[in-house]
C-alpha cells in the first residue's frame, strides 16, 4: 500500500514492525493515483513565530471577545477575577504563567458552555512607581506633580504589558480592562472604605507598625518576608533607683552593693527610647552577688548569664529569689542616665505574660514606640501616647535632638550606643548573631516596628469611628468561616491563607505616600478627631474623584467644604494601602460584571466563582481580598482559590540575571511561538515550582509536533468528506469505527473532569498518550488500508470519515484551551468557522457507554501488541521485510477463561482480523497455550495495497493488482464488518 510520508501522523513507537511497513519502499506506481492520498492545506510546521502575531490582530479586528460574550448571551456565567499585576517593567515568565492558566480555565469554562468572563487588570497605585518617579525626576517634586507623572507612566507600562499578554494568545475584553487608577475605580474604594468604617471596623491609634525606610511608609503585614540578618546582642545593667524597695522585694534588710536589672536585647538602637522593663509575673528572679554588683537576673538563666559576663562560678552568688510579681512597680534608671541629663529617667517594671526564660536574662527592656508587646504592655499600665518616646524619623534617622546620637542613621548608630555603654559601665556583654529578621518584600532592606498614628482595620472587638451597621462577628472570626466556605486548589492552600488570618495582627490600611487613594479625612488640629460629617464629606470626596481621580483630592482647598471651620481642621494626605487597592476591586469590578451572576440573590454584593494567584498571595491579594469583603459583605469575594508555584530553571533554581537562568516569554514567543508557552504551560504541574529552560521547551516542541501531526493527519483524510452528506449512522460504522469512538468519548469524560478541577497537566498527557498510542500506533495505522484502498465514496471509507469527523470535533475542543493558536487554526480548515471558542464540547452520543466494546478492543490491541513484538523479532533476522509479508498462524490457549473469551473476540472479526494486525493472512486454532509463528509469505505483493495474496494478477487487464484492489476500482467494492 502506498503511503505519504508526510500525511501519517508522528507516532511515539518507532522502529519495529511499524518502521519496517514504513520503510517498504516501491518505484511509483501507476495505481498511486486511484488511492485515497490525504491532502490538506493545515501545513506539517507551524511557523508559529510568524503566523501568531496575525492570528491575534485578527482576533482583536474581529472583535472576538466580544462576539464570545454575545454567543453565550443567557447563558450561566463563569467569573475569574483578575488579579491585577503591578504595572512596572516588562513581564516576565511568572506573569506568563499566570495569564495563560487564567486563560485556559476561561477557555475551558466557554466551551463547557459558560458565559467565561475575563476582564483583565492592573494594580496601578504604590511605591514602585511613585520610586520610578523620583528615581526619574528628583525626590523634590511636588504631590500634584509626582500624581501627574505617575499617572502617565503607569498608563505606559500598561500599554506594553497589555501587547505582550495580548501575544499569549489571552482572550479578555483588554479594551476596556480595569485599573486601580481609573477615576471610577479610585472613587469606589473610598466608597468601600466608607463601608468598612460603617460596619465598625475602623479605627485611628498611635501604634508600632512595620516601618521600611526606603519605603518611608508603613507596610502591612503581607509586604514582610523574613532573611537572614546580622545582628549584635547586648547585655545591658538598669542601676537600680529604689534599692530599698528592691532589698525588700527579695526579703532583704538591705542592699551592700549597687544593684542592677540586666536586660538582652538583639537591637541597639531602641534603647535610647527605653521607657520600662518587663518581667514574668509567675517567674523566678534571683539577686546575684558578682564582680560587678549585685544583677537581677531569672533564676534558671543565672549560670549561663555569668558565664556570659565572664565571671567564675564561684564569684557568682545568689542572694535571694522571689518571684516578679513582687518587683512590679520598681523603678530602675535608664543605663545612660548618667551619661546625659537627657537620658536622666526611670524605668519602672510593668508585669507581661510575654516573658519568657528560654534565653537571655528573662527581662525585657521596653520602647513601646518599637514594639507591639511593648507598646500594649505600656499603654496597659497607664503610659499616655503623648508620653511614648520616639525619636527614630520615616527615614530611619534619630531626630537631632536626641542626645548623643541625634542624627545618625539607627543601623550606624546601634554601635555606637554599643560602644557607649561599655564605655560607661552599663555594658555586660555582647555577641554576634544571625537571626530572621523581617524585611521589606519590595527593597530586600530590613524594617523596624515603629509607633505611628495610623488608620487600621481592625481583627477582633473593639469600637471603631462612625460605626453605623456594626458587623455581628468580629472580622477574624468572619473571614475563618468564609475560608471554610471556600474551595481551594490545591486543598493545602486552606491551611496556609487560615493560619495567617488567624495570627494576624490588625491591618495597618494607611500610608504616607503621594501616588495612591486618599483616606479623605478631615482631623481637628486639637483633639485629632474626625469631622462630624465625615460619612457625608468621604461620598462627597468620592464624587469629587470620580470626576478628577485622586488628583481632585490633592487640589482641594478645606475652605472650599468646610468654610470658616477649615482653620480647626486638617486634610488628612495619608494615602490607602495598595493592597487596600487591590483587596477591594471586587467591590466595583465583579459588580460591573456580575449584574446576572448566578450568585445574585444568594447573596449580598458580587462573588467571583474563581481568584488564581501564585501561592505568595495567600499573604497579598487573597487575604486583603479576603478581609476586604469579609468587612462589607460578611464573606469572601470568591468561590474557590486556586494557587501556583513559582517558575525556575530546569535544575530547580530561582531565575537570577546573575545567574544567566531568566528565560524570557517574549523571546521564546519569537524564536518558537508563544503556543510553546502555553503548552508548556499547560504540561507542568502548576501546584508546585514550574520547571522551564531549552531542554525542556525542546521537549515541549516535540510534543507539539505530535500533536500538530496527529491533527494533520485528521484533517488530511476528512478533507473530502461533507457530513451533511456522507456521515455514516453511528450505529452502522465498522466495529472499529464504534470503538474509536467509544474511546474519545472516554477520554473527553476524563478530560472535561480535569478541566472541572483545573488540572491541565493530566490533559496533556493523555492527551499525548492518546495521538501517539490510541491513534498513530493503532486507530489510524489500521485505519489507511481502508481510507487510502477503499472506493472513495465506499461504506467502508465514509464509516472510517465519520469516525475521524467526530474525534477531530472533540480533539480540536480538548486542546483548544492550551493550543489555542493550532486550535483555531485547524478549526478554519476544519469547520470553515468564525472561532472554535463558540462552541462547545463534541457530543458523543454516549459512546463510551459501550463497556463491552471497550474491553474487549482493549484485549485485542495487547494481542496486537505482542503480534508486533513477534514480527519484529522475525524482522531482525531477516526472513520478513514489511509486516504485510508476514503470514500468522496463532494457537490461543483456552484453559482458562482469558484465552476463550481472546480466541473469541479473534474469531469474531473473520476476515477483517488481518487489517487489524496489518498482516497478510491469519489463521486461528485452539490448543493449550498461545503461540504466535510468524512466516514469510510466498504470495505475490499487490502493488496498490501491498498485501500479499494469491488472487494477484487475476484480472489480466491489472496484473498487478489483487482481487480486493480490483473490486475497489472496478466493481462493487470489498466488504467490511469490523475493521
Amino acid at each position: 500500500m502506498s503511503q505519504d510520508a508526510n500525511a501519517k501522523p508522528d507516532n511515539a513507537k518507532k522502529g519495529g514492525a511499524k518502521a519496517a511497513r514504513a520503510s517498504d519502499s516501491a518505484p511509483e506506481s501507476k495505481y498511486r493515483a486511484t488511492l485515497n492520498m490525504p491532502d490538506t492545506p493545515f501545513p506539517m510546521r507551524g511557523d508559529l513565530p510568524k503566523r501568531e502575531p496575525g492570528w491575534v490582530a485578527e482576533w482583536e479586528a474581529n472583535g472576538l471577545y466580544g462576539k464570545l460574550r454575545a454567543a453565550r448571551q443567557g447563558a450561566p456565567k463563569f467569573v475569574l477575577h483578575d488579579g491585577p499585576p503591578y504595572a512596572n517593567g516588562n513581564i516576565h515568565i511568572g506573569h506568563a504563567v499566570n495569564k495563560v492558566l487564567k486563560d485556559m480555565i476561561v477557555k475551558a469554562r466557554q466551551l463547557a458552555g459558560y458565559d467565561a468572563i475575563y476582564v483583565p487588570g492592573w494594580d496601578c497605585h504604590g511605591l514602585p512607581i511613585e520610586n520610578q518617579i523620583e528615581k526619574t525626576f528628583g525626590r523634590n517634586l511636588s504631590r500634584d506633580d509626582v500624581q501627574a507623572k505617575a499617572r502617565v507612566y503607569a498608563g505606559e507600562q500598561i500599554d506594553g504589558q497589555r501587547t505582550d499578554f495580548k501575544r499569549l494568545g489571552v482572550l479578555g475584553d483588554w479594551a476596556h480592562p480595569y485599573l486601580t487608577m481609573n477615576f471610577g475605580n479610585e472613587a469606589n474604594e473610598i466608597r468601600a472604605l466608607k463601608k468598612i468604617m460603617e460596619r465598625g471596623y475602623v479605627y485611628r491609634g498611635l501604634k508600632p507598625v512595620y516601618w521600611c525606610f526606603d519605603c518611608g511608609s508603613s507596610l502591612a503585614e503581607f509586604e514582610i518576608e523574613y532573611a537572614d540578618k546580622k545582628s549584635q546582642t547586648l547585655d545591658v545593667a538598669f542601676l537600680s533607683a529604689e534599692p530599698e524597695k528592691l532589698a525588700a522585694a527579695f526579703g532583704l534588710p538591705a542592699l551592700t552593693k549597687d544593684a542592677f536589672a540586666v536586660i538582652w536585647t538583639t537591637t541597639a538602637w531602641t534603647l535610647p527610647a527605653n521607657q520600662a522593663l518587663n518581667m514574668h509575673p509567675e517567674l523566678s528572679y534571683a539577686l546575684v552577688d558578682t564582680p560587678k554588683g549585685l544583677l537581677v537576673l531569672a533564676e534558671s538563666l543565672v549560670e549561663k548569664a555569668c558565664a556570659r559576663y565572664g565571671f567564675a562560678a564561684e564569684d557568682c552568688k545568689v542572694l535571694a529569689t522571689t518571684v516578679g510579681e513582687k518587683l512590679a512597680g520598681l523603678a530602675f534608671k535608664h543605663p545612660l542616665a548618667h551619661v546625659h541629663e537627657g537620658y536622666n529617667r526611670v524605668s519602672p517594671v510593668y508585669l507581661a505574660d510575654y516573658v519568657s526564660a528560654e534565653d537571655g536574662t528573662g527581662i525585657v527592656h521596653s520602647s513601646p514606640a518599637y514594639g507591639v508587646d511593648d507598646f500594649n504592655s505600656c499603654v496597659a499600665h497607664g503610659l499616655k501616647f503623648d508620653d511614648i518616646l520616639n525619636p527614630v524619623q520615616g527615614n530611619g534617622v534619630y531626630e537631632a535632638e536626641l542626645p548623643l546620637f541625634g542624627g545618625q542613621h539607627i543601623w550606624k548608630a546601634a554601635p555606637v550606643v554599643l560602644e557607649t555603654l561599655r564605655e560607661h559601665g552599663r555594658l555586660m556583654a555582647t555577641q554576634d548573631i544571625v537571626h530572621s529578621y523581617p524585611h521589606c518584600w519590595r527593597h530586600k532592606t530590613p524594617v523596624i516596628y515603629r509607633a505611628a498614628a495610623q488608620w487600621f482595620v481592625r481583627m477582633d472587638e473593639g469600637e471603631g469611628v462612625f460605626t453605623t451597621n456594626k458587623a455581628d462577628k468580629t472580622l477574624r472570626q468572619t473571614a475563618l468561616d468564609a475560608i471554610d466556605q471556600t474551595t481551594f486548589y490545591p486543598e493545602n492552600g486552606r491551611a496556609r491563607l487560615r493560619d495567617m488570618i488567624a495570627n494576624r495582627p490588625d491591618w495597618c490600611i494607611s500610608r504616607q505616600r503621594n501616588w495612591g487613594v486618599p483616606l479623605p479625612f478631615f482631623l481637628h488640629k486639637v483633639t485629632g478627631e474626625l469631622h462630624p460629617d465625615t460619612l457625608a464629606l468621604m461620598e462627597r470626596a468620592a464624587q469629587l474623584v470620580e470626576q478628577g481621580g485622586v488628583e481632585a483630592w490633592a487640589k482641594l482647598d478645606p475652605a472650599e467644604w468646610l468654610g470658616a471651620e477649615a482653620a480647626e481642621y486638617s486634610k488628612s494626605t495619608d494615602i490607602l494601602d495598595v493592597w487596600f487597592d487591590s483587596g477591594t476591586t471586587f467591590f466595583h469590578v465583579l459588580n460591573a460584571q456580575n449584574g446576572s451572576h448566578p450568585n445574585a440573590g444568594h447573596h449580598e454584593g458580587p462573588e467571583a466563582d474563581l481568584y488564581l494567584e501564585g501561592h505568595d498571595q495567600h499573604r497579598g491579594w487573597f487575604h486583603s481580598s479576603l478581609l476586604a469583603a469579609c468587612a462589607i459583605y460578611g464573606r469572601a469575594p470568591y468561590k474557590g482559590l486556586l494557587t501556583h508555584g513559582f517558575t525556575v530553571d530546569g535544575q530547580g533554581r530561582k531565575m537570577s540575571k546573575s545567574v544567566g537562568n531568566v528565560v524570557a516569554p517574549q523571546e521564546i514567543s519569537t524564536k518558537m511561538g508563544a503556543e510553546i508557552i502555553r503548552l508548556w504551560a499547560a504540561s507542568t504541574d502548576y501546584s508546585g515550582d514550574l520547571g522551564i529552560d531549552d531542554k525542556i521547551l525542546a521537549r515541549v516542541v516535540d510534543g507539539y509536533r505530535r500533536i500538530r501531526n496527529t491533527l494533520r493527519f485528521l484533517l488530511a483524510n476528512t478533507a473530502d468528506f461533507d457530513p451533511k452528506t456522507d456521515a455514516v449512522p453511528l450505529n452502522e460504522l465498522l466495529e472499529i469505527d464504534r470503538y474509536a469512538l467509544a474511546r474519545a468519548s472516554q477520554l473527553q469524560e476524563d478530560i472535561l473532569a480535569h478541566y472541572e478541577r483545573y488540572e491541565f497537566h493530566p490533559v496533556v498527557a493523555k492527551l499525548q498518550v492518546y495521538c501517539s498510542e490510541d491513534l498513530g500506533a493503532f486507530y489510524l495505522d489500521v485505519l489507511k488500508d481502508r481510507l487510502y484502498t477503499s472506493a472513495a465514496k465506499s461504506h467502508a471509507r465514509r464509516a472510517a470519515q465519520t469516525a475521524l469527523w467526530h474525534i477531530t470535533h472533540g480533539m480540536l475542543r480538548w486542546m483548544a484551551p492550551f493550543l489555542s493558536f493550532t486550535a483555531e487554526e485547524a478549526w478554519k480548515v476544519f469547520d470553515g468557522g468564525e472561532t472554535i471558542f463558540t462552541e462547545t464540547y463534541w457530543d458523543f452520543h454516549e459512546a463510551d457507554k459501550d463497556t463491552e466494546l471497550l474491553a474487549k478492543w482493549a484485549r485485542i490491541r495487547a494481542f496486537r501488541e505482542e503480534v508486533n513484538r513477534r514480527i519484529e523479532d522475525v524482522r531482525t533476522r531477516g526472513d520478513v521485510g514489511a509486516s504485510l509479508q508476514a503470514n500468522l498462524f496463532v494457537t490461543i490457549g483456552t484453559q482458562d477463561e482469558q484465552g476463550a473469551r481472546l480466541l473469541a473476540d479473534l474469531r469474531s472479526l473473520g476476515e477483517d482480523l488481518k487489517f487489524v494486525l496489518i498482516v497478510s493472512s491469519v489463521e486461528l486454532a485452539e490448543g493449550h497455550s498461545t503461540q504466535i509463528e510468524v512466516n514469510p509469505s510466498k504470495a505475490v505483493k499487490c502493488e496498490r495495497c501491498w498485501h500479499y495474496r494469491d488472487d494477484v494478477g487475476t484480472n489480466a487487464e491489472h496484473p498487478t493488482i489483487c482481487g480486493r484492489c480490483d473490486t475497489n476500482l472496478h466493481g462493487a467494492g470489498e466488504a467490511r464488518a469490523h475493521a
